[in-house]
């Protein structure tokens, strides 16, 4: 009888043990690795402020010498806007067309997701293929169209034409040569053609609807920068973030520059550069040529311009 309750109390005391050694386990293992880890808030945050590359939703398409430099740089002010650093030339050059969106999208910059990606290439406006080519990608995408005096830009087409050819050290004829043939207005140079807005613009007005196309006055953007950026921050539905402190003249360059966290910048030595020369008589046959072709594109955009 007493030995069979020393077996019984051997036993119990076994079984007490093992037990407390399986909870001391239990309880180690539990502090070490919870069974549930909730994500972490910056992990979440992270994921949903990631940068990636983005299509533009807003694209600068012309015109050539027109401004669309100045106007990027000052868009480029509002934090939420981040802009392509060179010009693509995605949808007029087939080379680069062929390489596809995903191509396309690799050179745009990384943004959040609540900031607008602007990509601007001058060469877009004239190219017939360019407004189905876009739309096609995105037929929500807004349009900035920047125009001037279409004489003074033909003058300064021809002025970095003739500046690139001169560093090459290569010939070229001068301004009245190309523009005049026989005294009357060469219609088949090119540089005059380019100023022809209303032929282009009707091209891209066959696709999109007008109100999706914003025209800047770039000889008002030049002058005040301000009233034209305020308008640009409307039409790309911007809250307003760009003010007057973002500009001052600088009277050595003769014309506006950025002003942005202490941080100024000027355009580079081209912009501002002295246009070649053009005779009195052959600017007032420039001038006569586009009165016609400007009214056209005056009753197109619903306003006039102060050109010669």
């Amino acid at each position: 009888m007493l030995w069979t309750l020393l077996l019984a109390l051997l036993l119990l005391l076994l079984l007490q043990t093992q037990l407390s050694m399986c909870l001391r386990e239990l309880r180690s293992g539990s502090s070490s690795s919870p069974l549930y880890s909730p994500p972490s808030s910056s992990s979440s945050s992270s994921s949903y402020n990631a940068t990636q590359q983005r299509l533009p939703g807003a694209i600068i398409i012309g015109v050539r010498k027109g401004g669309t430099r100045a106007l990027l740089e000052m868009l480029n002010l509002h934090p939420d806007v981040e802009v392509a650093k060179a010009e693509v030339h995605f949808f007029n050059v087939e080379e680069h067309f062929r390489r596809g969106l995903d191509w396309y999208r690799a050179q745009m910059p990384l943004t959040l997701p609540a900031q607008l990606t602007v990509e601007k290439t001058p060469g877009y406006f004239a190219a017939p293929q360019v407004p189905a080519r876009i739309w096609d990608m995105n037929p929500a995408v807004r349009l900035l169209l920047i125009v001037r005096d279409p004489a003074e830009r033909l003058v300064s087409d021809y002025t970095q034409v003739l500046h690139n050819r001169l560093t090459q050290l290569k010939p070229y004829q001068p301004l009245e040569e190309l523009l005049l043939r026989k005294g009357h207005i060469n219609r088949g140079y090119k540089a005059l053609q380019r100023s022809l807005y209303h032929q282009h613009l009707a091209r891209w007005l066959q696709v999109f609807p007008r109100d999706q196309i914003h025209v800047v006055d770039g000889d008002a953007l030049i002058r005040d920068p301000f009233p034209e950026l305020r308008k640009a921050e409307r039409f790309l539905d911007l809250p307003p973030r760009i003010n007057p402190n973002n500009f001052y003249f600088n009277t050595t360059k003769g014309f506006y520059c950025l002003l942005s966290a202490g941080h100024d910048k000027c355009l580079d030595e081209s912009k501002g550069r002295p246009h070649a020369p053009l005779s009195s008589l052959a600017l007032k046959k420039l001038c006569r040529f586009f009165r016609k072709p400007n009214k056209l594109f005056f009753e197109m955009v619903g306003r006039s311009f102060s050109w010669c």
